[in-house]
């Protein structure tokens, strides 16, 4: 059995935004060279996520929106982590529910997706570099 690691970054210019690693996370692929097995890609921060569903623009201002409502970033005072002196329970807690990882199936050297399946990082705290890992184990 075969393995390959890469970390891919990112720095968001917003606090929360969704951005389609699908391409990045293909390209890990095909430079592993495994035709089968399996693919993680999970986000090394607690307040950011990695995610699979559609690449449909409106889905994703209804994540952000449903996200808010569940845990709002203001006011500040709600959150005990925030009496410490940060200012991000929120996306701690956005994280948790959106996931840290996905697994995914490789097979014949492909990502193996149902039907409009792709990989979302999730970012809650953004404005900072951050980092992803793709790690992919087979043949």
């Amino acid at each position: 059995m075969r393995s390959f690691k890469r970390e891919l970054t990112f720095e968001t210019k917003t606090r929360r935004a969704f951005i389609n690693i699908t391409h990045e996370v293909e390209k890990c692929l095909i430079e592993s060279g495994i035709q089968e097995g399996l693919c993680l890609v999970n986000a090394m921060h607690i307040t950011a996520s990695v995610f699979i569903n559609d690449n449909e623009l409106g889905l994703h201002k209804d994540f952000d929106k449903w996200l808010e409502k569940i845990a709002p970033h203001e006011p500040l005072t709600n959150y005990a982590h925030n009496l410490t002196g940060e200012d991000n329970a929120d996306a701690h807690l956005k994280r948790t529910i959106m996931g840290r990882e996905v697994v995914v199936a490789v097979t014949n050297g492909s990502l193996d997706f149902g039907p409009w399946e792709q990989i979302f990082y999730g970012e809650f705290d953004g404005r900072r570099r951050k980092r992803v890992l793709v790690k992919i184990i087979g043949e």
